[in-house]
């Protein structure tokens, strides 16, 4: 598959949202019942890190962050989201949308990515442990999804190069 990752838009938003819903209905990808609108989502993302894999002109998968704390402490801490559309997985579109977001995160000055994951969703895991992450812990009956306890893996990427003094 031919794609190539770009700077998220206003305009991306509907194929976004499109791709979170499918990851809404599979019921392994988040807590979220329903996708945001772009005001809400926008609100809640960093402004950097914004990445959309795109073929033939079309949004096939997405990345971004959220800060996990707003105090000034957890600055360089942010949480990943990314998404791939059911159509592009498996084709790559996730490793480079991570790469990317790795890339840019540290030119932003952002030390550790973490990602929160159900602990079934084992394409999600594999990713992020090939892009570095380590696991960090497993939380146990997080939370609830359609009625039923989710168990999430907690896991992190310190960067090598940012925030080592």
């Amino acid at each position: 598959m031919d794609f190539v990752i770009e700077p998220m838009t206003p305009e991306d938003w509907e194929q976004v949202r499109a791709i979170y819903e499918e990851g809404i209905r599979s019921g392994n990808a988040t807590f979220e019942t329903s996708a945001p609108s772009w005001e809400q989502w926008d609100q809640a993302h960093l402004p950097f890190c914004r990445l959309v894999a795109r073929c033939a002109g079309a949004v096939v998968g997405w990345a971004a962050v959220t800060p996990v704390s707003a105090r000034k402490a957890y600055a360089g801490v942010a949480e990943v989201s990314l998404y791939v559309s059911e159509k592009a997985q498996g084709k790559g579109v996730g490793t480079a949308l991570q790469e990317e977001l790795t890339r840019q995160s540290e030119a932003h000055g952002i030390w550790t990515l973490q990602g929160v994951v159900f602990a079934e969703n084992t394409a999600s895991l594999a990713l992020l442990k090939k892009s570095g992450f380590r696991e960090v812990g497993r939380r146990e009956r997080i939370g609830k999804l359609d009625g039923l306890w989710r168990d999430t893996i907690l896991l992190e990427r310190r960067s090598p190069v940012v925030g080592r003094d």
